[in-house]
């Protein structure tokens, strides 16, 4: 049974390496993007001094879309509880669009656009840098790194029936890294151990990720919750999904020339729905606004992505109807338990670190496991004939 194992270990690991390699570290870069890019464009996401009181929200938003070309549109903004933190203003487009101001000044401090290196990890992760076809054509990219992580299962699952030891003695030795006796011995122990650190992490990574790759597989795992699969499926920034949603573009229903001070702005009331909010969510991480929905962020194990919903009247600013995170079915939390799953963000910052290492060990496995298969195809060769000399 082990030799059966052993072969599909070997054979799936084989031509599929290289590409598990690229998915991991790809996906290890992406872990601490957010903080990476708030440490190196600070002036973008914090402000530069916290006033008494920030300037009202209609005054802010009419700053930003002021600046606007007509074919764009504030389509909500997002208030995090930290008073050093810019608002971030979404908008219309492009896709995941914002720009952020400074709500003490109303000074706008930059737009956002993802940095060259993440967006080319990002497209490499998921797409091995390929593009969707605009004739409707195979999207091999998207196919390719389906595959790759669905052998990755089949090759960390063989991993552990072949390495399992037989005593608890063995399993005890077969779990330490040992760095002083020889690098063949530090790889093995690198592979072997390092490989069954990170299992359940790398499990939990690919067979989330897989729910992105193939409709079938999204069905299938939706299903085993209990939940119906929708038509469509996204991987990316849960606070712009949320405040980019469905409903009318905002900022600019009546175009530039309709400004006039007796017409109906969308934003009046969203300072009115923000305060409501926040005094019945004092302990909010974020409270996201938009013309009619608005919805609070609360800090909590599991689902990062969940959130409290409401409907607000645009003209009162009401709350006309609260749709409470804790009530919804599985249906309204599988989206964002599978992404906190991928992520790492299930259990904060301490699950995120444990992640970063798992994928970049999970990243390490296919380039130690070729050095050992290597050296061991080298070792196996036959040593070359010595021929006789003439003399003799």
């Amino acid at each position: 049974m082990r030799k059966i194992f052993r072969n599909i270990h070997l054979w799936l690991s084989v031509p599929f390496g290289i590409l598990i390699t690229l998915i991991c570290f790809s996906g290890a870069a992406l872990v601490f993007e957010k903080e990476v890019m708030e440490l190196c464009h600070r002036e973008l996401y914090f402000v530069k001094k916290v006033e008494a009181a920030p300037l009202p929200m209609e005054q802010l938003m009419t700053k930003v879309a002021a600046t606007l070309p007509d074919s764009v549109s504030v389509t909500g903004v997002n208030i995090s509880s930290d008073p050093e933190r810019a608002y971030q203003v979404t908008l219309s487009k492009p896709r995941r669009a914002s720009m952020y101001v400074d709500q003490y000044t109303g000074e706008i401090t930059g737009k956002y656009e993802r940095a060259p290196f993440f967006n080319f990890m990002f497209r490499m992760h998921r797409w091995l840098l390929d593009s969707m076809k605009q004739d409707g054509g195979i999207f091999w990219g998207k196919m390719i790194v389906g595959t790759s992580t669905l052998m990755f299962v089949f090759v960390l699952i063989s991993g552990v029936v072949v390495w399992w030891p037989r005593t608890r003695k063995a399993l005890k030795n077969s779990l330490k890294i040992v760095a002083n006796k020889g690098w063949r011995r530090f790889w093995y122990d690198l592979h072997v151990a390092g490989g069954m650190y990170a299992l359940v992490f790398l499990l939990a990574m690919a067979l989330t990720g897989l729910t992105w790759s193939f409709q079938w597989y999204r069905t299938g795992f939706y299903k085993t919750f209990g939940v119906e699969v929708q038509s469509s499926m996204g991987h990316g920034n849960a606070a712009a999904n949320s405040t980019a949603k469905g409903g009318k573009r905002e900022g600019k229903p009546e175009g530039r020339e309709g400004r006039g001070a007796h017409r109906y702005s969308p934003y009046t009331n969203w300072q009115q729905v923000y305060e409501q909010l926040a005094e019945a969510n004092p302990d909010y991480k974020q409270i996201s606004v938009s013309d009619g929905s608005a919805s609070v962020a609360v800090p909590r194990f599991g689902n990062q992505r969940g959130t409290d919903r409401y409907k607000f009247n645009p003209r009162n600013g009401e709350i006309t109807e609260t749709t409470l995170y804790k009530d919804l079915d599985n249906s309204g939390k599988i989206r964002g338990w599978i992404y906190s799953v991928h992520v790492g963000s299930w259990g904060g910052m301490l699950t995120r670190i444990l992640t970063f290492v798992a994928a970049l060990i999970g990243a390490s496995l296919p380039l130690t496991g070729y050095y050992l298969w290597i050296r061991k195809k080298i070792k196996r060769r036959p040593a070359s004939p010595k021929f006789l000399s003439a003399e003799d």
